[in-house]
């Protein structure tokens, strides 16, 4: 069963994200709040956890994973971020959109789009997963906590507990972070293009 570690949404104490990080360090597989809803989440390298992911989630090999990063020189590294693209990094990060980009060597093979070698990343507003993110030092391997057959994500931790706790190593309860998804730009091309409107306000490209 699943450990359940309630960390303030303000203020994250220092002693639950590192024993949250070192789970993460071993191989577990997290729960834990973004700035648009719950997600998975599990070390970038770790073959493994990805596939418990998976097995949750009930997707395939061609489910898209989401790096997770900290920042824009962090997101530089796993994704070719042109200098057109640098200036709207910077309005719209952190917060809730995922970027989808072509992806450097940094990105394992698994993680990329099959045919178009691309990553989503994204930097969240939220100060659990910034802070997890801190002290872990390199993005998590994320997913949504959507279960199979069901259209949005879960939204309670103790409703998590009861029905997933069994297949995860950590649930953090952060409280309520909403269930909207992310607005998805796709950042392959010189002008960005929106895949899917969501959280994140698409107005704010007009300022660039």
């Amino acid at each position: 069963m699943a450990q359940f570690f309630q960390i303030h949404p303000d203020n994250p104490q220092v002693r639950l994200i590192r024993q949250a990080v070192e789970i993460i360090h071993n191989g577990g597989v997290v729960i834990y709040p973004t700035d648009s809803s719950y997600a998975l989440g599990c070390h970038i390298g770790d073959k493994g956890a990805m596939e418990r992911i998976r097995q949750i989630r009930r997707v395939d090999d061609k489910h898209n994973f989401t790096l997770v990063c900290r920042d824009l020189s962090e997101i530089a590294t796993y994704a070719r971020v042109g200098n057109q693209h640098y200036r709207l990094l910077k309005l719209l990060t952190p917060g809730p959109y995922t970027f989808i980009h072509r992806a450097t060597k940094q990105v394992p093979r698994r993680l990329q789009h099959p045919r178009r070698k691309t990553i989503g990343i994204r930097v969240p507003d939220n100060r659990i997963a910034q802070a997890l993110l801190d002290e872990l030092r390199e993005p998590l391997m994320s997913s949504t906590l959507i279960l199979p057959r069901e259209e949005l994500p879960m939204t309670d931790p103790y409703d998590m507990r009861q029905v997933i706790g069994h297949a995860v190593d950590l649930i953090i309860d952060g409280g309520y972070c909403g269930l909207e998804p992310t607005t998805v730009l796709d950042m392959e091309e010189e002008t960005p293009r929106v895949l899917r409107i969501g959280k994140g306000d698409v107005s704010l490209f007009e300022q660039v």
